[in-house]
């Protein structure tokens, strides 16, 4: 993925600085750190599932390190700025695609951090509050969670792909499909409301990816088939299919809430394919097959 370092950031979308130390999200019967994954990556409203305290002590509040991401050059001297860079180039593709598309914004943690949706840590990985609309994201993710533990390759496509998805949900709870899905219960399956939910999401994220190098003033300039690769690995590695052989060394599709590596990569491809969001309506009869 290339930037364009004469494009103008707006380091006002990305905030950093907010973790906080305190209790965990608690999950019954010693649930581990994968079943939390399965639960919540890439996911929505962490304090659906909280059964712990959401209180903590506030961490030192230190500097935020994207105030200064203000041009595409940023980039190169610090890495961070490319997180401003997803965001806007986002952000500015909703809000041409979708007329009424309100903006918010990422807020970027360590540790824990006090959210509209309730306490959240990095275990829950990246999410999307409708409470208070804003994507959440710990700073270690990338590198300890998505590269570590679930071996996926990696790279700023597959980061920018986590982002986007996020600001998918978003687009669901601007149009009404996410409070519709979750009044459907916690249903789970490959058919289920919240599968449908997170494989809209993936389509979302794959039509902006197609449409990023449109505008000439976004900050992102080159969409290479290696940065597609990626983000398809990425999406991969986070099907239920391939957390469940991980965590339990065998496959439940009954209790599927995301969707399977197959499932994903594919939505993603039919968002990235036609580069248009009205082809993601996940929950259209025979949708799933």
């Amino acid at each position: 993925m290339q930037y364009n370092e004469d494009a103008k950031l707006d380091p006002s979308q990305v905030s950093g600085g907010g973790g906080r130390r305190g209790t965990t999200i608690a999950l019954g019967g010693g649930a581990g750190l994968l079943v939390i994954i399965v639960a919540l990556l890439f996911g929505i409203d962490p304090g659906l599932l909280s059964g712990g305290s959401t209180t903590g002590v506030p961490a030192t509040t230190a500097p935020d390190p994207y105030a200064q991401c203000t041009s595409g050059a940023d980039i190169a001297k610090n890495r961070d700025c490319r997180f401003v860079a997803y965001t806007n180039s986002i952000q500015a593709f909703w809000t041409e695609a979708y007329p009424g598309y309100v903006p918010t914004r990422t807020k970027i943690f360590s540790g824990q951090i006090a959210t509209g949706c309730g306490t959240a840590t990095a275990e829950v990985g990246p999410f999307y509050c409708p409470a208070d609309k804003v994507v959440y994201l710990d700073d270690s993710f990338f590198d300890t969670m998505l590269k570590g533990q679930l071996g996926a390759e990696g790279g700023d496509a597959a980061e920018a792909y986590v982002i986007a998805h996020e600001y998918g949900h978003h687009i669901s709870d601007l149009t009404g499909v996410l409070a519709k899905a979750q009044a459907s219960g916690n249903s789970t399956g490959p058919k289920s409301a919240q599968v449908r939910l997170e494989l809209q999401a993936d389509c979302y994220a794959g039509a902006w990816l197609a449409n990023a190098t449109a505008d000439p003033n976004s900050p992102i300039t080159r969409v290479t088939r290696d940065d597609l690769n990626r983000a398809v690995d990425a999406a991969l590695a986070v099907g239920d299919d391939r957390i469940q052989m991980k965590s339990t060394g065998s496959v439940s599709p009954e209790s599927w809430t995301h969707g399977s590596a197959a499932m994903r990569k594919h939505w993603l491809a039919v968002g990235f394919n036609s580069g248009d969001p009205g082809k993601c309506n996940t929950f259209a009869a025979g949708a799933l097959g």
